[in-house]
């Protein structure tokens, strides 16, 4: 396992209050070191280290902060194995899975640094005496919050998009999966970021964000994870009159429409479904099944489930881990009794597994109620509710009737079909005949009540960039 600190003005510490917390193995339960936390000195430190790490970096040149990231890109594919690894320990998914993670993270990181150098201005036709220009530059230094989910890659997204664009980062990763984030940061380190432009935090994530997005230097907050903490993040910036990117949850539909391929839908969302088990912004979540194919679907569904094998991250043969903490184990139990009180039926799993670690079965619901919990709140876990419906409106006002519009899912074998399901879906990411994931080079983030600003793509870059009109006048 790696070593735990704080990274603040290019060197690690152990904070100046003394105050640790124990990060877990969730397949295991057992410790695997202390966290130290960061006191609000420590990150009046932080928040210093940035405006001069700013001052620094926003004046290299566009081609060797390019070549600082690249080589920050190569460290982390040279090291994926280990990083991998460190993942697995303290996420619990997969090995395979974690060191894919890495991979991807890398590639970002890539199309990131090679995005900025396309963030052009533009020269605007005008009065003869009179130069009128749109120029693009960094907003400054950024505070940013991330999850526990992909240690890797929500890390990556804020601290890419905001060094490729020039602007210095305050980070403050996940509490429980710290070590990836700390793996992170020495690889920048050691390609040649400058001190003070990426730094790192944990500590108390009320105290840490109230205290950061109200330092006048941070210019942008940044945040990945639940509504509920998006919107006090958002109420807290709003009151300084901060920007914010907000990437929050989601209870993503998949719509299976009678002309769809039955056993083709159910494998493809079976598969996402249990993905890093189920604790995927993005993951299938509800699934509205057309009557006409709704059997076949939901036999090969659960034959799908009943080919994940779950188990410890590190062992061969494991397609699914541990949930990430107790939370999330008592959340899922909640979530299927609920369930089949209401009338629903329990086909696969709905148990904790008997055995250490925080393993929760694959689980299959179907003929679920509306009113169920299941089918109003993002489980966030490996509980699939499968219901049908017969006609297409109706299945797309289901899927639109929640506050949330994160991610959304169609099957058709019918291009006007599909058409309708893109027009109908109200989603800021959407899959047709597949369950795709974020991809770098192309945009992603919700609409209503799952946040505003974009990751990913030209769009990405965009959020940590500041717009200037320039009127110049020409004169003797």
């Amino acid at each position: 396992m790696t070593d735990f600190g704080l990274f603040i003005d290019g060197e690690w510490t152990q904070g100046s209050g003394g105050q640790t917390v124990p990060v877990l193995n969730p397949a295991t339960e057992e410790i695997l070191g202390h966290l130290p936390l960061a006191t609000t000195a420590d990150l009046d430190r932080a928040v210093a280290a940035a405006v001069k790490g700013f001052a620094t970096w926003r004046a290299v040149s566009i081609a060797e902060r390019v070549a600082i990231l690249h080589r920050a890109a190569d460290l982390l594919v040279k090291r994926a194995d280990r990083v991998g690894r460190v993942m697995t320990l303290e996420q619990g998914k997969p090995l395979k899975e974690a060191r894919g993670e890495v991979l991807r993270v890398a590639g970002a990181l890539r199309w990131d640094a090679d995005d900025a150098r396309r963030a052009y201005g533009r020269i605007i036709p005008s009065a003869d005496d009179t130069v009128l220009s749109v120029r693009h530059e960094p907003v400054g230094p950024v505070a940013a919050f991330t999850p526990w989910n992909f240690p890797a890659g929500s890390p990556m997204r804020k601290i890419a998009a905001a060094l490729s664009a020039g602007c210095s980062i305050v980070i403050k990763a996940s509490e429980e999966t710290p070590g990836t984030a700390c793996e992170l940061v020495r690889c920048f380190t050691e390609a040649g970021v400058p001190a003070g432009v990426l730094n790192l935090v944990f500590g108390d994530p009320a105290e840490v964000s109230k205290h950061l997005i109200a330092k006048p230097e941070i210019r942008l907050v940044a945040f990945t994870g639940s509504i509920p903490v998006g919107k006090l993040l958002a109420a807290h910036a709003g009151s300084e009159m901060k920007p914010c990117l907000m990437e929050l949850g989601g209870h993503a539909p998949v719509i299976v429409c009678a002309d769809a391929d039955p056993v083709a839908a159910a494998r493809k969302a079976a598969f996402a479904k249990f993905v890093n088990a189920g604790q995927v912004c993005t993951s299938p979540s509800r699934f509205l099944v057309h009557e006409d194919v709704y059997d076949e679907f939901v036999t090969e569904f659960l034959a799908a489930t009943d080919r994940v094998t779950v188990g410890d991250g590190l062992e061969d043969g494991v397609t699914m881990g541990p949930l990430a903490n107790p939370r999330r184990l008592k959340a899922m139990e909640e979530f299927v009794t609920d369930a089949v009180s209401r009338g629903a039926n329990l086909i696969r799993g709905g148990e904790r597994l008997d055995r250490a670690g925080f393993f929760f079965a694959p689980t299959v619901l179907t003929d679920v109620p509306a009113d169920a919990r299941v089918m109003t709140e993002e489980p966030f876990g490996p509980i699939a509710p499968i219901v049908s419906f017969s006609d297409l409106d109706d299945a797309l006002r289901i899927a639109n009737a929640l506050p949330y519009g994160l991610a959304a899912y169609g099957f058709t074998r019918s291009s006007a079909t599909a058409e309708k399901l893109i027009r109908g879906f109200e989603a800021g990411i959407l899959s047709i005949n597949h369950c795709g994931g974020s991809v770098h080079e192309a945009p992603s983030g919700g609409v209503k009540q799952s946040g505003y600003g974009k990751e990913g793509g030209p769009e990405g870059l965009e959020g940590y960039l500041v717009t200037k009109r320039v009127s110049h006048l020409l004169v003797d």
